[in-house]
């Protein structure tokens, strides 16, 4: 059996346990930034899940790396996996490759292209712009001068942020809050584009076909 052979039926067994392992990360990562009342004994365990999840990225990535063969050109050709690897805020977008995993071993994926880049554009945005409030709330709600008290805050530039809307009447005022604005405004773009992108040709491939189906002359 080749190498790509066997990364392929690594993939395949492991995507589906790595997702749910994202979802933990981020649900752990929620209840340590939120639960501001939870004890130390809680704090503990919700430490430690977060570096039990991390600790299985590492090792999914670790095994891959080493079954591909490749070296330094799996690190180039799997950027997202390592920035996964480096960046705790983009772990959760793991989790939209679960679907093709599990259409996998039922066949072809039932969705159409175009709706399943959409579907999974607006799985991404939900994921990471939780995970993105959660971050910003942790590091704005106590610094001097923050607009950002609440989570509800949070959440709120969050959505102004990815709909590239900037109202202003919250914005993070930390070097790191404002370095993960910058991040959260890459996203939305990139997410608003491939949807917007996605439904154009969508309907041209409609119009097209509604031009090849009309009778000559009409």
């Amino acid at each position: 059996m080749d190498d790509d052979s066997r990364t392929a039926r690594w993939e395949q067994h492991t995507e589906v346990p790595l997702a749910v392992a994202s979802l933990v990360f981020l649900a752990a990562y929620a209840v340590r930034i939120l639960a501001h009342g939870l004890p130390d004994t809680g704090q503990d365990i919700c430490l430690a899940v977060l570096f039990a999840a991390w600790a299985l990225f590492a090792v999914d990535y670790a095994v891959r790396w080493r079954l591909s063969g490749r070296r330094l050109r799996f690190v180039r050709t799997h950027w997202l996996d390592t920035l996964v690897l480096l960046l705790p805020l983009l772990r959760p977008l793991r989790v939209v490759k679960v679907y093709e995993a599990v259409q996998r071993r039922h066949g072809q994926p039932r969705l159409a292209l175009h709706a399943r880049v959409i579907v999974y554009a607006g799985l991404s945005t939900v994921l990471l712009g939780f995970a993105g409030a959660l971050s910003v709330y942790h590091e704005e709600y106590t610094a001097p001068g923050a607009t950002i008290r609440t989570f509800g805050d949070a959440v709120w530039w969050t959505c102004a942020t990815f709909a590239t809307v900037g109202y202003g009447d919250v914005a993070p005022v930390t070097p790191l809050g404002r370095l993960i604005a910058v991040g959260m405004m890459a996203i939305g773009l990139a997410l608003l584009g491939a949807v917007t992108g996605t439904f154009a040709s969508w309907l041209l491939q409609v119009f097209a076909r509604e031009d090849d189906e009309r009778p000559p002359g009409s």
